[in-house]
């Protein structure tokens, strides 16, 4: 038994990585909808049996849809989330979940009542293998009782594929809340924190003269009760990188750590998911080509039996109000008087 999902918006290209991963799952990509016909018309060509929906409200409207997928553009994502569980349907959506503190808090409270879920895809973790074997490394015993982390988040940006609003704050929501919303989704659970508080961060433009007020460079200390993390994020990746950022991860435990070359492992070992551990017997690359990653199972698995294994509420929305935090809470550095 499976579930029939629909989508709206595809202003990221995380909606194919969403609805590939419900696809290959067993789920039903039953509709879709983007204000742009022509964005419309691309999906169905890409996808076979979609239906192109007249309006987000058909969606909204139909019985047979369980799960709304979201990527309209990211300060558009929260109404869609609330209004998909008003209407009794679960939503999934592309980072960031939110772009205010007061659309978190609506949704709350919305979800709260509806008893529908509202979650935001943490790729970075989620369709990650080496970020999978690792965490299962962590909840094994492996390196001990993990005390820190530290994440490095570069992107490339392609400034010519960028919309007009990503360069508008108000509407992209900042880089600390739409980047490092995945190291800090990473820093809780490899710390196995409920909660942290957002020690220091900072926000800049060092690089973007044309355009002042976007931010291309960011970062965060967090701490929580018995760890720390420090997250790094930049538009900053060279054009010559084979890939689109060179995303790290040390996780340091009081028995071991374990370093991450998610994307690309520089002038070393071919391919991506590079993991390397380090404990009290030596060293060990471990190969993670073959690792499982059960997100789109767990998902609609909790969707029909109102369970949680692939992500708690409360997890999702603790990510979002702290990356919010962070971004809030951001002193200013760089070209930008």
């Amino acid at each position: 038994m499976s579930i029939a999902f629909a989508a709206v918006g595809a202003a990221h290209p995380h909606v194919h990585n969403m609805i590939g991963m419900l696809q290959r799952a067993g789920a039903r990509f039953a509709a879709f909808f983007d204000d742009d016909p022509a964005i419309a018309v691309q999906v169905a060509e890409r996808y076979d049996g979609v239906t192109l929906a007249a309006s987000r409200q058909h969606i909204l409207d139909d019985p047979k849809i369980a799960l709304v997928v979201g990527t309209p553009p990211h300060d558009e994502r929260a109404a869609l989330g609330i209004d998909a569980m008003r209407h009794g349907k679960d939503y999934l959506c592309a980072k960031p979940g939110f772009t205010t503190h007061s659309q978190l808090e609506v949704a709350e409270t919305v979800a709260a009542q509806s008893g529908r879920r509202y979650l935001a895809y943490f790729g970075e973790r989620l369709q990650n293998r080496s970020t999978v074997k690792a965490l299962e490394l962590v909840q094994s015993g492996r390196i001990g009782r993990v005390v820190q982390t530290v994440g490095f988040g570069p992107h490339k940006l392609g400034q010519s594929a960028r919309p007009d609003w990503f360069y508008r704050t108000d509407r992209y929501g900042g880089i600390l809340n739409d980047l490092a919303c995945h190291q800090i989704d990473q820093f809780l659970l490899f710390t196995g924190s409920p909660t942290a508080e957002i020690a220091a961060a900072h926000i800049g433009n060092v690089n973007m003269p044309d355009v002042p007020s976007f931010q291309d460079v960011g970062d965060v200390t967090l701490r929580a009760a018995g760890a720390t993390g420090y997250i790094r994020v930049d538009w900053l990746t060279p054009t010559g990188l084979p890939t689109w950022g060179d995303v790290r991860l040390f996780v340091t435990g009081t028995g071991g750590m374990i370093e991450l070359r998610k994307n690309i492992d520089l002038d070393g070992r071919d391919g991506t998911d590079h993991l390397l551990v380090v404990d009290a017997h030596g060293v060990e690359r471990i190969l993670c080509d073959d690792v499982d990653l059960p997100f789109g199972r767990q998902l609609i698995a909790d969707i029909l039996e109102r369970t949680e294994t692939a992500m708690t509420q409360t997890h999702c929305f603790e990510v979002c109000r702290l990356s919010l935090d962070a971004q809030a809470k951001a002193l200013w550095i760089g070209a930008q008087e």
